[in-house]
Formats: structure tokens, sequence, C-alpha cells
């Protein structure tokens, strides 16, 4: 057919070139005058092909065709006239010329929302479907008779842009052609438009689009998405009007921040690190995440009232100046005007495309400087603009500097810093109700600080932030690889720190200098930097099944991270047990809240720190220092977290699975108590036996949930191997954590040590030999005595239960007698860890086969690396930390079957 294309924008452009791909004879393109000097892209694309162009001011006067306008349109002669996004009145004897009469592009569902802000309508109006029609064109509005429709659903924070690029315009594109189509083959419809359900929308100027605040929240934000970009909704703040764009409804809690009373609204909105919330009169929330102002200038909602640092005038290096005329030859290549310092891009006529060629040309022209879509939309001016350049140039991220208030020390010849609040969305927040506590150095028993004491309210906000960041952030989008780059940048920087680290942890756990530098510190820096390496490395199978012939089947499996993910860990290790099961969740793609002991919160607090300066997206990590039994708690029965892990006592293990499991059903992974058997033979090394049994007992002063819980000693070597220990516990030097020759600390803290005490009071009942210790040490501070029972039976309690302290406690057992010891060190409800020494290989394997333990050391102890799954049978627990098993508690497998072919 010869049809005439009246329209621009372009939409009309890709309208145009479809029906020239289908064929069509196109004999002439009708569109406006340049602007600027800056041709319609539908004119520039049919004078590329040599199409007659004509550009008209107006078609008509007083609804009565300009005459020769009307005849220069007969003289092409054209069959049909197609008018995409036509935005002029067209005379009817300019609709009816043509055979087949014309048919336009409407962007609703006719009849409703008929008129020329039908987009914006059908958001305003919380339309759950929209779409578009194409019709034949009559004199009435938007009246005359439906040849087909396109509907789609509208999502609830679709705005024009979003609605109009995701399905309006490349549907609405091919659905022109279709229509074209059924013309040219005698089967388009005229289908008459009725009036049920017909509106008449009004078009929308600036002035009438200010915010009614005196409705539900949904509604405004309804008005404000329906009105982004153009032509913007408004308020009135401090007596200025101030546009308002980017809303979304905030289904979260309501935000922490400053108040800003806005006129006409009963109660202040809350400026808040993710932007502007807004209230309805039913108390729900909108946010919005752009400002702009009268003057033209645009800025994040979430630094309303906050000094801008981003147009600071910068002193320019001889290279930058040079962008500055560069930049000038951009501007005015899109604009096609003179520009100057004051030139706003938006006002001097681009638009959303230009965006994207002003982005594109910048990178090319200014050594590959990369802005982003939204550097254009908050700097509009000339000036701003070469401003942030400049700053990208140089690397320079607008963001809010990252500060908290933190706790400085000089401890251990060296100055260190740490914060001592909860970490929620890469901030450091008080507790919801203002509520701390002391975290004590076991040293000397004096307060450290102050930390924030998280509550169940506190839980709620944190789970809401890593939620979103799993769902809707960027964490949830990130390449598997980027996401490792993340977790590699996190363990540099933690080694960067590792003895401000290792220092912190010694003040606040009492742990060893030296050993929290090699194990509390080092082990998590390698624990992060193993699992990083997985990140893109967790693949699926594909599986052979049985084919539904004569098709044929694929069946595949694909393992997804769980979503968010609750972590409480221990207060032995704190940082090692936070990157032991936290390293694993991230690598599996997880968003975590984390509670470390009440006790030993300030490494988790440190490293929370280093979260933030790694880059991390807000959400992804959480932190909340508190008491178990409401913080723990509340993460048990949260509806929203998927997964649990936990370290700690047994008794409490069941708590949070019998919770979990009330709940929703959450996957949990436990590690428990222990009482982990070490068996000696006499054919063992005794060097390396009275070594490794040392350890085994006292290492971490004994706080160490896979420590030797009972020694089991060959009748024949027992005098000897006792001796040799009890002289080397009096080579022991007990004192300052801090102490580089210290081999000794304190006890983690004063309830622990004397439930230690009890415990040995206990034995001494029960008929067991204190052969030594027992008690606290004369000085001050939390410390325990290294401690050794002998003639412990298998019936005695402290046969059966951990200490979790420096206590030995040795059995003999009869020469050659392996089954017989076997019974006792299996003879209890936990199995996390066991051990034997000998030189006989068989016999060593024959027992390794036989102990009921997670972990089996031969000739060797506390020997855990992080490519080694670790973790307990029995009431020890179940699920694994560390190793490749480690993101198997993290994942969920989903099986996806195909069928295909005949």
């Amino acid at each position: 057919m010869k049809i005439a294309v009246i329209g621009q924008s372009l939409f009309g452009a890709e309208v145009y070139r479809l029906l020239q791909r289908d064929g069509h004879d196109i004999v002439g393109v009708f569109t406006v005058p340049d602007v600027n000097g800056k041709p319609d892209p539908l004119a520039s694309a049919a004078a590329a092909d040599k199409i007659p162009v004509f550009k008209y001011k107006r078609w008509q006067l007083k609804k009565v065709a300009i005459p020769e306008v009307l005849e220069e349109y007969k003289s092409v002669g054209a069959e049909l006239n197609v008018l995409p996004f036509c935005s002029q009145f067209i005379p009817m004897d300019v609709i009816n010329h043509p055979k087949h009469q014309s048919i336009i592009y409407h962007p609703s569902l006719l009849p409703r929302h008929r008129g020329a802000s039908a987009i914006n309508w059908t958001l305003m109006q919380g339309d759950k479907s929209g779409g578009f029609t194409v019709f034949w064109a009559d004199d009435g509005l938007d009246t005359g008779p439906i040849l087909l429709q396109k509907k789609c659903y509208v999502d609830p924070n679709d705005t024009v842009d979003t609605i109009y690029n995701r399905f309006l315009f490349p549907e609405g594109v091919k659905a022109m052609g279709e229509a074209v189509r059924l013309i040219h083959e005698g089967r388009a419809p005229k289908i008459t438009q009725t009036e049920e359900g017909a509106t008449y929308d009004a078009l929308l100027k600036k002035a009438n689009v200010k915010i009614d605040f005196n409705q539900p929240a949904s509604s405004i934000h309804n008005f404000i998405r329906g009105c982004d970009k153009v032509p913007g909704a408004w308020a009135e703040i401090n007596g200025e009007k101030v546009t308002m764009f980017g809303a979304k409804l905030w289904n979260r809690m309501e935000p922490r921040g400053t108040q800003v009373p806005i006129t006409g609204a009963t109660k202040p909105a809350v400026v808040h690190k993710n932007g502007m919330v807004l209230f309805g009169n039913d108390g729900k929330m909108v946010n919005v995440g752009q400002l702009q102002f009268e003057n033209g200038k645009m800025i994040q909602a979430s630094k309303y009232g906050k000094e801008d640092t981003s147009q600071a005038k910068l002193e320019l290096t001889p290279e930058e100046e040079n962008y500055q005329t560069i930049l000038k030859d951009v501007w005015s290549g899109i604009l096609n005007i003179d520009v100057d310092e004051s030139t706003d891009f938006f006002k001097s006529g681009a638009g959303s495309m230009d965006v994207v060629r002003l982005v594109e040309e910048v990178k090319e022209k200014c050594n590959g400087i990369a802005l982003q879509n939204e550097d254009v939309y908050m700097n509009t001016g000339f000036e701003d603009f070469l401003n942030c350049v400049i700053r990208r140039g140089r690397g320079i991220e607008d963001k809010e500097e990252f500060t908290y208030d933190a706790v400085h020390m000089h401890v251990n010849n060296m100055d260190i810093s740490f914060p001592h609040q909860l970490f929620i969305e890469n901030e450091f927040i008080d507790s919801s109700n203002g509520n701390t506590f002391n975290t004590v150095n076991p040293n000397d028993e004096s307060v450290i600080c102050k930390v924030a004491k998280g509550t169940p309210d506190d839980v709620n906000r944190a789970v809401e932030a890593a939620k979103e960041a799993f769902y809707e952030g960027e964490w949830g989008k990130m390449n598997a690889r980027d996401r490792g780059t993340l977790m590699f940048r996190l363990a540099d920087l933690m080694e960067e720190h590792q003895e401000e680290l290792a220092t912190i942890e010694s003040i606040d756990s009492g742990a060893v200098y030296t050993l929290a530098l090699k194990t509390h510190v080092g082990m998590s820096i390698t624990t992060f930097r193993y699992f990083a390496g997985w990140c893109d490395k967790i693949q699926g199978l594909t599986i052979p099944i049985n084919h539904a012939r004569p098709s044929r089947n694929l069946t595949y499996t694909k393992r997804e991270p769980i979503g968010v993910c609750a972590i409480v860990v221990p207060w032995n290790y704190p940082l090692m047990m936070l990157a032991w099961k936290m390293a694993a969740c991230l690598a599996a793609g997880n968003t975590v809240v984390l509670k470390p002991a009440q006790v030993t919160p300030l490494t988790a607090l440190k490293f929370a720190e280093l979260v933030v300066k790694a880059g991390f997206p807000p959400g992804v990590i959480n932190i909340l220092p508190g008491p178990g039994s409401s913080i723990g708690q509340a993460m048990s029965e949260h509806p929203d977290i998927r997964k649990l892990g936990f370290t700690g006592s047994t008794p409490i293990g069941k708590t949070i699975m019998e919770s979990c499991a009330k709940v929703n059903l959450k996957k949990v992974s436990l590690e428990l108590g222990g009482k982990s058997p070490l068996i000696i033979f006499s054919d063992c090394d005794m060097d390396k036996a009275v070594r490794m049994g040392m350890s085994s007992v006292f290492f971490n002063k004994g706080e160490n949930c896979i420590a030797a819980g009972r020694l089991f000693v060959e009748e024949s070597i027992h005098d000897q191997y006792l001796e040799r220990i009890l002289a080397e516990i009096k080579k022991m030097k007990i004192g300052d954590p801090l102490d580089r020759s210290t081999d000794h600390g304190p006890q983690n803290h004063r309830a622990h040590l004397e439930k230690l005490i009890e415990y040995c009071e206990i034995g001494v009942k029960e008929g067991a030999t204190l052969v030594c210790g027992g008690k606290q040490v004369d000085r001050k501070g939390l410390f325990m005595e290294p401690t050794v029972f002998t003639d412990v039976e298998d019936h005695m309690f402290i046969a059966q239960e951990e200490s979790f302290g420096p206590v030995m406690i040795i059995s003999k057992f009869q020469d050659g007698d392996v089954d017989g010891v076997l019974r006792s060190a299996n003879g209890t409800e936990y199995g996390l860890a066991s051990g034997v020494f000998t030189k006989d290989v068989n016999k060593a394997m024959y027992v390794a086969d036989n102990l009921d333990a997670g972990t089996v050391f031969v000739n060797t102890y506390n020997k855990t690396d992080v490519a080694a799954p670790f973790g307990g049978f029995k009431q020890s627990g179940f699920g694994k930390d560390l190793g490749m098993e480690a993101l198997t508690e993290y994942l969920k497998t989903k099986a996806v079957t195909v069928e295909y072919g005949n």
C-alpha cells in the first residue's frame, strides 16, 4: 500500500521503518518543525531514505484545513494514513481522504483514558491493566472505531517511562505493523467504541499537579508516578515548590531519619538514607527517590537539607579544562544551540534518547569517563554537568561519606577504633529503644565501652533490609564472579586491619593476642578467600531421565540461594565463627542478619565497618549485638528468614530448632556441644602425644568446641603421660593476653569462670582425683588455673559433659582393649570431634572408622582447614561449616525438566 506517516518521535521512526520492511510504499512523511534546528527522529529517518518529508507547524486554523497544506498532502497519493503518536490536530479532510482512511495509535485501552495524557492517567488511577489501542481516526477525541488492542499488567511501581519502554513502545510498534497488514488483507475490524467506562482525562499541566496528601498512600504514589517525569508532581516544602520523582510504595517499617514538614500533609516526611518517605491519611508510606527545585536543580531525596558537596568548585588540571570545550561542543551538537554555563540540558529541548547519546559521547571523547543516565538528570545545568564529569574522572562518587560514632583506644601499642552500634543497611544506628550494655575486658574486668542492645524490632528492620537487598537490590542481580570480587576485597581489608582486629578480639574475648592474630583473625581471612573462590563455581547437573516418547526430555538442576539467612555465633571465636558461616552464606548469594555473642560483639562490628569499605551493597550484611533470648529468638521466629545457622550449646540449639520448625520450617544447621575423646595408645610418639594433648585441651584457654573433653590413656603409659603433662603445665605462663609471651589468658566472662569452678567441684564430689588447678588464679581478671583430673569413670558428670575450659579429664584403659575404649569414647550424646595417637596404621584406621564423630584426628589435633568440612553427629548437631559441603547449607536445589522434539 501507499502510506503516509503522520507523527513524530522515535516511536514514529520505528513504525516507519517497520512499514518499509513489510514492503509498503511510504509516499510521504508529515511531521513537526525542527526544535532549535534539530529534526524529529521520524524526519531524520525518512530524510536518510530520501522519502519526501513535510514539516507543518499546524494543519488547520479554526478547525478548517489550511488549503496549501491540504493540497500538498493530497499530492502524495496515499491510500492509508498511519498516525503513530501524532500530537497535532489533523483535519477530517486529511483523515478521510485516503482509500483506507486513517489509523492512529493511542496509549490506553479505549474508551478509558481518552486524551493526550493517557499513560499518566492509567498510572494515576491505579489501573491494574494498561495497554494501547489502534483505532480508526474520527473527528472526536479518541472516539473512533477500534481496530485492535493489546493489554499488559501494570506493576505497582511502574512509571510512565517503565511501562512505555517495557510494553507500549515495543509492542505498539509491532501492533501498528499488524494493523496495516490487516487493512491490506481486508480483514481489519471496525469495532464501535462503547461509552461504558469511558473517561475523558484532562491534559496534565504543572500548575494542576500539586500533591493532595489527604488520601491513602497508594493514591499519592499513583499520582506521583503518573506525573514522572513530565509534568512532575510537586509539594510545597519551606515555601518552595519541590517536584518529586521515583515514587515507590514503602512497605517496610517507618525509617529513621530527619523529619521535614510538608504543607498540607498531616505528618512530616522523613528524609532517610534511601530517600524521603511521605505519609498518606491511612498511615501508610510512599518513598520518593529524587527531588527537583524550582531553579531546575535535582538532588537525591536522601540529601534534602544536607550540604551538597558534589557541587563544590574544583580546581581543574589543564586536561580537565579541555573537557569544558569538548563538552560544550557535545551539548551544542545535541541541542543545536550555543551553550554557556547557564544552559539547561532539558529546558533546551533534550529528551531521554539524548541522555543516552550524551553519556556515550562523554565516554568516547573524555578518556573513557563513565557516567550513569542519572548523572545527567541530577546535573541538568552545564556548569553542574561539567563538575560531575570532572568528579567521575577523578573517581569521586556523590555518596555521603561513611562515618560512625567510633570508640577510640590506644592499646597494644597501637591506636584502634571500632563501632559500638547496631549495623543495619550499611549504617551504624542505636537500638530501637536506645538501650545499651557494657562489654567487659576479661583481663581486668574493666568496661571497654557501651554497645547498642538490639531488640526484636531491630531484627524486623534488619530482615527488611536483607530481604530488599536479596529480592530488589544490586546483590540479587550481581554476577557470581562480581560477588567473589567483593569477598576478596573484604578479605584484603581484613588482612590490612589484622593487628587491629586481633587486638580488639583479645581485649573483648580474652584471646591471647598471638593466637588471635594467627587463628581468630588469620583463619577468618583465609575462610573469606576460600569461599570467594567458590562464588562462580556453584553448578548444577544434567540428569538422564526416561524420555516421554516420541518426545525427549532434559532434566537439569540449579543450585540457588535460599534468601535471607540468620546466623548466631558464640563467644569463643567471635570473628572466626562469623567467617565460617557468613562466607559460605554470601558465596551462595544470600543476604544475612548476624547476632554475635552479647559478651563479644566488637570484632563483628569492626568487620561491619570493613564491609562498607569493601563496597558491599546496603542490606546484604546486618549485625545485631544483644541477648539471644530476645534477638536470637526473634530470628528463629521470623517468617522472612529462610535459614538459620547456629553455633552454641545443645540446649539452646534444641530451642532454636523447635522455634524454626513451628514458624516456617526454616532450614537449620547446628554446631553444638562436644565431649571429644582423644585416645592415646602406648605405641604413640610420646613427645607429640604430650604436645598435642596439651593443645587439645588448653588451646584458646579450653574455650574450644572441639577441645578434647576426655583423654583415654593406655594403662602402661598413663603415669608417665600424666607426669609429662604436669611438667608442661608448670611451664605455662598465665597473664595479660596482649603480652607476646603469654600462653594462657583469661576466661571469656565471669559467669563462665564461675561455671568452670562449679564443674570442678562436681568432679571432686563424684570421686575423681583433682591433680592440679580447679580454682581461679589469685590475681585480677578472669583467670582459671589449668586443671587436671584423673581416675575419671564413664558414669561421672565430668566424663559426660564438656567443661569448655582449661580442664583435662584423663581416664586410663587396659592395655590392648581397643573395643572397650571405643565404647567409652562413644558413650556420650556428643559426636563433634575425636582423636587417636598410635604408630600402628591398622589400629589408627580401625579406631577412625569406629569413632562416632564428625571429625577424627589421627596423630594430630585441632588441625582444621577451610577446605575440610566441619560439623558433628548426634547431639553435637548437624550441617557443616567449611569446605564445599558448607555451601550446601546455604543453597537449595531446583530440578527443571524440559520436554522437546516430536
